[in-house]
């Protein structure tokens, strides 16, 4: 059986205090109540930078403007394969918000429950934690 194929962004944004933003998965989608980072599908010609900044515009309203590429990765679900680009979001204007009805937390990345995150994001939680101090000296 040939999995569907999805190609992915998600941003990691990430407040003065070193908190980084996660979005609960909503209703009957896939791994619905689960937490991630906001993002979604890259559209057909659509750049992943294009697709990012599209996406945290419609999913959390807020504008990016100074992202950097941060990790990929690809992960097999049992029903897809989902190939995933991480950005660090940097700079926005705006106030992120739940555009969608979804739930949105601050939180340190040692306080993300691992159990509660989908399972594709793991991985980069945990270079998170990994790159933490790396990250704040070099915003």
């Amino acid at each position: 059986m040939t999995l569907k194929r999805f190609n992915v962004v998600a941003g990691i944004l990430r407040d003065s205090d070193g908190r980084i933003l996660i979005t609960e998965r909503m209703g009957d989608s896939p791994f619905a109540g689960l937490w991630e980072f906001p993002g979604g599908k890259i559209a057909d010609g659509e750049s992943a930078e294009a697709a990012l900044r599209r996406e945290l515009s419609e999913e959390i309203g807020i504008r990016a403007s100074g992202v950097q590429h941060f990790h990929h990765l690809e992960h097999r679900y049992e029903d897809r394969h989902i190939v995933l680009d991480f950005f660090l979001v940097r700079r926005w204007s705006g106030e992120p918000s739940g555009l969608e009805g979804q739930r949105l937390q601050w939180l340190q990345p040692l306080d993300i429950d691992d159990q509660l995150l989908l399972p594709a994001d793991g991985p980069v939680l945990a270079r998170l934690r990994i790159a933490g101090e790396f990250i704040e000296n070099n915003q």
